[in-house]
């Protein structure tokens, strides 16, 4: 596993789809928005995982919207170095009705906390499989994540 800081840039965040903000950070707790695997704005996959996306396809779109949350964390932060640890991450998985593997999937959001943060990363998950998300998502990435404030 790469060591946090390895990587050239945090991709910038997508921006929000509605009228709400994609970070909301209060007493040292900072709440993403669903984050899907966007890249400049733009759906950078879609369909349903088991149907048009197989496990691996799936799980790098889920590392692709975890990154997009790491950025937009750090973007509402002031950057990585003020994110303490992450605490909770909930991946929901578009996916046929009798899709089991939500957990492979989840992998890929989970591998790229580590890949950014190294053990900040480390993170309670729960995953979870829903019928359909928004622009036609794979996946949707949420986290709750300690952070300085001062």
């Amino acid at each position: 596993m790469a060591e946090p800081g390895n990587r050239k840039t945090l991709p910038v965040p997508p921006a929000p789809q509605g009228h709400y903000v994609p970070v909301v950070v209060h007493e040292g707790t900072a709440y993403t928005a669903g984050m899907t695997p966007r890249v400049d704005d733009l759906p950078a996959v879609r369909g349903l995982v088991g149907t048009d996306l197989t496990v691996t396809e799936a799980r790098a779109a889920a590392g692709l919207a975890a990154g997009n949350a790491v950025a937009a964390v750090a973007e509402a932060v002031g950057g990585l170095d003020r994110v303490r640890r992450c605490l909770r991450m909930t991946v929901y998985v578009a996916c046929r009705p009798d899709f089991m593997q939500h957990s492979a999937v989840a992998v890929g959001a989970s591998d790229q906390l580590r890949e950014w943060l190294g053990e900040r990363g480390a993170v309670a998950r729960s995953a979870v499989g829903v019928s359909s998300l928004p622009s036609g998502a794979p996946v949707e990435v949420e986290l709750t994540v300690a952070v300085t404030t001062d």
